[in-house]
């Protein structure tokens, strides 16, 4: 905006001396006027800029973090609630972008405009991983799958291994250490698949998942094949044991496979791992052209005009 500078020369008219002078006492206070409310408007830009770069370097950082303690959380309702916060933060950075841009158009302010388009380009890159990342982090497949593990999972083993306990303290077993034997040999089984979930979860490798489901297989059939040789073995008096100790079996292998699909989801190591890669590196940048957007406006000193 510039202030117009007028003059005047006397030029000989009929006009009395009064009426001329009143003449360009009215020019010159319209001229002043114009001259101010411009200086006025340019101030309240400027302020208005630094204000708006400012709240957008709070909201994206309340957005970010967020993000990652939806990520980070271990129940569903502090993960979905993390994960509305952080796309309302977005909201409000979206929001922010649109009103400075105007404004920095209006001061003609070129190099800030520029940073505002870049830091658009990358907070929309970061937008669509975390279009990715926060409905993985709300689903907590990994983490249900260790509640159940730790939890229904460890009843069931827990359950087996006291049923075929009972089952070998029968009377009038034929082989004694036949019978330890094949009990040890059942209940080593089961706690070979609880290693092995543990593993499962953690592991974001297919073919690993894979390689390890066919173990968790192999050393259930082993299970059943003792608790099969343990029915020829026992005396009629432990069959209820004997069915006890089955149908905790059955209910292990049903938890473990439900406990593998969820685990095959992997949704708390994919959104962990997309967190940890190529975000961070985005959230970083996107946080150093705010800062270096914040800074320009800094240099620029309120004038009264331009």
């Amino acid at each position: 905006m510039f202030c117009l500078v007028v003059s005047f020369r006397r030029r000989p008219t009929r006009s009395s001396p009064l009426t001329a002078g009143l003449c360009v006492a009215a020019i010159t206070l319209w001229t002043a006027a114009g001259c101010g409310n411009g200086s006025k408007l340019v101030l309240t830009q400027q302020v208005e800029s630094r204000r708006l770069v400012s709240n957008l370097r709070i909201q994206f950082g309340k957005a970010a973090d967020a993000s990652n303690r939806a990520v980070m959380a271990d129940t569903d309702e502090a993960s979905r609630t993390a994960a509305r916060e952080a796309e309302q933060g977005t909201r409000a950075v979206e929001r922010d972008v649109e009103e400075l841009r105007p404004i920095l158009e209006g001061l003609s302010y070129r190099d800030e405009i520029q940073q505002l388009d870049t830091f658009k380009a990358r907070f929309a890159e970061y937008r669509r991983l975390d279009a990715d990342i926060l409905p993985l982090a709300v689903e907590n497949t990994n983490i249900k799958a260790q509640r159940l593990s730790f939890g229904p999972g460890q009843d069931a083993v827990t359950a087996f291994r006291q049923s075929l306990a009972a089952a070998a303290r029968v009377p009038a077993a034929k082989n004694r250490d036949r019978v330890e034997a094949l009990v040890a040999t059942a209940t080593s089984a089961l706690l070979e698949v609880q290693v092995i979930q543990a593993r499962h979860i953690a592991e974001s490798d297919e073919t690993a998942m894979s390689r390890m489901e066919a173990e968790m297989a192999a050393s259930d059939a082993a299970a059943r094949k003792a608790l099969d040789a343990l029915k020829d073995l026992l005396a009629p008096a432990a069959r209820p044991q004997l069915a006890a100790a089955a149908a905790a079996l059955d209910r292990f292998k049903a938890i473990n496979a439900e406990l593998v699909v969820l685990s095959r989801r992997n949704s708390n190591v994919r959104s962990l791992a997309l967190s940890l890669g190529r975000k961070r590196t985005v959230t970083a940048e996107c946080d150093d052209i705010l800062h270096a957007l914040e800074d320009a406006l800094a240099k620029h000193d309120f004038t009264a005009t331009r």
